[in-house]
């Protein structure tokens, strides 16, 4: 009779150097990360071509801008749960077909409630999406560099951000705006076959589903070829039983309850924040007095922050990550009101908005991180796609919070005060879920033999 050899998944993923299969399946999840980033961004430099060629006025351009955020919500909500049933690479290979399609459609809308419908459509492929991409990369990290790694990969967003803006306002006088539309299809559906051949499901996930174990040898002797000597495999959670069968069900029971709300409510207050800022902060500014081209481009400097994330990422591995996030928040409303009080200094303004989006970006790119590992297995992908499923209707009163402050004539200054209020109720959210479970951080791991 053989020997009976039971293998950790993750201790063999602890002990093994970072593979370049890892590096692969961080490669892939980052691409799908700055797709989301990118068009983000690129739909507001559409808008001004949309007044142009329709003539629309700019209310009515509101359902236009939001139509992907409502998508995004409930793509994000439904794609959790659909993912800790079916697992994760099927709920991202068809998510990614679906933003590529209606996103390469959106490019040839007659009119624009063609234009709201398909943007609806590509935000619910986007919304379900990235949750999975950051569930799927956590669960081959190894838990030293976790927040490291997953926070990098969550720099896809603002990077994307970034560049989707500087190449909208390259290709529309060039291309037009359809064109931004069409590249923004296109893409994703090269990504698609990518992910389909390449990425793999996550091992975790097949193990607590019960998979073979030849199955589960197939994928991590790709990480080591010690995975080729076990006959069982089994996963450790660091994180409470909740006994829950669902996801739905681990994120609000008892242990995770008070957890899964301040999660929500802190990133619904940092979009709140992204939001307001990156679709109103050009128009703001000419308001304030900058020409157009200037203000355009000041604005531009608040995405590219995020790439502090990987700093943030470094510490929370070593620290309290739910701290370090508060701490980050709680700057970000300190460097927003500032804005409010640099428009007379061009130097001092780019200066202060960079230093906002560097914070504010950082501070909202390592929630996904904290997230995933707050839950177990079981509830993680559900976990961390509610978050941002309902973070995501931040960003729609974001869009309308500055409206409404413009509407009632607050001055320039008393915006900027406004809008950083949201980074301090944040900052009190993560204390409060400290503070209210504060041995859910680092406890102790429990084994269960799965996978055989």
């Amino acid at each position: 009779m053989a020997e009976r050899r039971i293998t950790d998944i993750q201790g063999l993923i602890n002990e093994s150097r970072f593979s370049g299969f890892q590096w692969l399946i961080f490669a892939l999840c980052f691409l799908i990360v700055l797709l989301d980033g990118f068009d983000t961004a690129a739909i507001g430099y559409i808008a001004p071509s949309l007044v142009a060629e329709w003539g629309v006025s700019r209310p009515a351009l509101a359902p236009v801008l939001s139509a992907a955020l409502f998508g995004l919500a409930f793509g994000a909500l439904s794609a959790g749960p659909l993912a800790d049933r079916f697992g994760r690479k099927a709920v991202l290979v068809v998510s990614v077909l679906v933003f590529g399609v209606a996103c390469l459609l959106s490019g040839f809308s007659g009119d624009l409630t063609q234009l709201v419908v398909w943007r609806f459509v590509t935000g619910l492929g986007l919304g379900a999406a990235m949750p999975n991409a950051v569930t799927l990369m956590s669960e081959y990290c190894p838990d030293a560099r976790r927040a490291t790694l997953t926070n990098a990969m969550f720099c896809g967003f603002p990077l994307g951000a970034a560049f989707g803006g500087f190449l909208a306002a390259w290709m529309i006088p060039h291309f037009g705006w359809r064109s931004v539309l069409v590249l923004g299809g296109i893409v994703p559906l090269v990504l698609v076959v990518l992910l389909a051949a390449l990425l793999p499901e996550s091992a975790r996930y097949l193990a607590a589903r019960g998979a073979a174990p030849e199955r589960l040898r197939r994928i991590l002797r790709r990480i080591s070829p010690a995975a080729d000597l076990a006959t069982e495999f089994r996963i450790t959670e660091a994180a409470p039983a909740s006994g829950a069968r669902s996801g739905i069900g681990v994120v609000l029971s008892r242990p995770y309850l008070v957890g899964s709300a301040m999660l929500w409510l802190a990133y619904f207050m940092g979009l709140v924040i992204f939001y307001a800022l990156i679709n109103w902060m050009p128009i703001l500014f000419k308001d304030a007095g900058l020409q157009p081209q200037t203000a355009a481009l000041i604005a531009a400097l608040f995405p590219l922050g995020g790439v502090g994330a990987i700093l943030f990422g470094w510490l929370m591995d070593r620290f309290d990550g739910n701290l370090i996030i508060a701490a980050g928040f709680g700057l970000t409303a300190v460097a927003v009101w500032a804005i409010g009080q640099a428009t007379g200094n061009h130097g001092l303004l780019m200066l202060v908005v960079f230093l906002a989006g560097t914070l504010m970006n950082t501070a909202q790119s390592s929630l996904p991180a904290l997230a995933a590992g707050y839950y177990p297995t079981q509830g993680r992908a559900t976990g961390v796609a509610w978050m941002l499923g309902l973070g995501r209707f931040g960003g729609i009163a974001g869009s309308f919070l500055v409206a409404e402050l413009s509407r009632r004539q607050l001055g320039f200054a008393e915006v900027f005060t406004v809008v950083a209020i949201p980074g301090l109720i944040a900052c009190a959210a993560l204390v409060a879920k400290r503070l209210a479970q504060p041995g859910v951080t680092r406890p102790a791991p429990r084994g269960e033999v799965l996978g055989h």
